[in-house]
């Protein structure tokens, strides 16, 4: 991800979630610019996910925001945000469509 961002000449800040952890309102915000429901963040093969047993379970999208915040290991990655666009960059093709469309 890293080289494609630079060789699309994009400058770009790289934010550690588990040292800079995002906070509710700008989880929301990123949720809001990518289009997606916040169950579509979290990471399915997370060993947290099994054991909180998340796959059964029918969260809100509240709870799910506020499950994201408490633990980031859960949260999709990375994630691209730029202007008033975000996207899941995986697969990596996302990142490349996002670019391209501007």
């Amino acid at each position: 991800m890293d080289r494609l961002l630079r060789e699309s000449g994009v400058d770009y800040a790289k934010v550690n979630y588990f040292v800079e952890p995002v906070g509710e309102s700008k989880l929301r915000e990123l949720i809001a610019k990518m289009g997606i429901s916040p169950r579509e963040l979290l990471r399915k093969n997370e060993a947290a996910y099994r054991d909180l047993d998340l796959g059964n379970r029918d969260l809100t999208d509240d709870e799910t925001i506020e499950l994201l915040v408490e633990r980031p290991e859960l949260l999709q990655r990375p994630i691209v945000e730029r202007g008033r666009r975000a996207v899941l960059a995986r697969p990596a093709e996302r990142l490349k469509e996002f670019l391209e469309a501007g």
